[in-house]
């Protein structure tokens, strides 16, 4: 049975924007008393093909994952290349930037969000699959993001 507009309601991940993520990952580490996670950077243009707001960008950021029983914190700190998480940190400053939920079938569910009055801010490719963000903060308070995985 399909859970509401995604497929689902089991959240996967929370992403939080920060400036600072070797800083950052040792606060979350320290205060919850997890390893460090070692940042990665997200995959180059040539793969990653990211579009923001629309438009090809060369945006590329650093990411730290902690996992909380179920759930992924991702830690992000963005370049300086236009994308949704350059605009949140100039705009908003660090901080929870989306919620994410892994979905089946891509390309339906974000035409159905678009078609619901939800825009796409940002999409892109990663090793093992495609993210796309949502612009659910009218309505929901915060972006949503969907991760759909290759099938393994």
């Amino acid at each position: 049975m399909e859970q509401g507009m995604i497929g689902t309601n089991v959240v996967a991940q929370i992403g939080i924007i920060v400036r600072d993520i070797e800083a950052s990952a040792r606060e979350f580490a320290e205060f919850f008393g997890v390893p460090v996670p070692v940042p990665v950077a997200t995959d180059a243009v040539e793969k990653a093909r990211t579009v923001y707001r629309g438009a090809p960008t060369k945006a590329r950021a650093r990411l730290a994952f902690m996992r909380f029983g179920s759930l992924d914190i991702e830690l992000i700190q963005p370049d300086a290349e236009p994308s949704t998480w350059r605009e949140f940190l100039d705009t908003n400053g660090e901080g929870i930037h989306h919620i994410a939920f892994v979905i089946e079938g891509m390309g339906g569910k974000t035409a159905a969000l678009e078609r619901s009055g939800f825009p796409l801010l940002q999409k892109g490719e990663y090793t093992g699959g495609r993210y796309a963000y949502m612009d659910t903060s009218r309505r929901l308070k915060c972006i949503l993001e969907l991760l759909e995985n290759d099938p393994r």
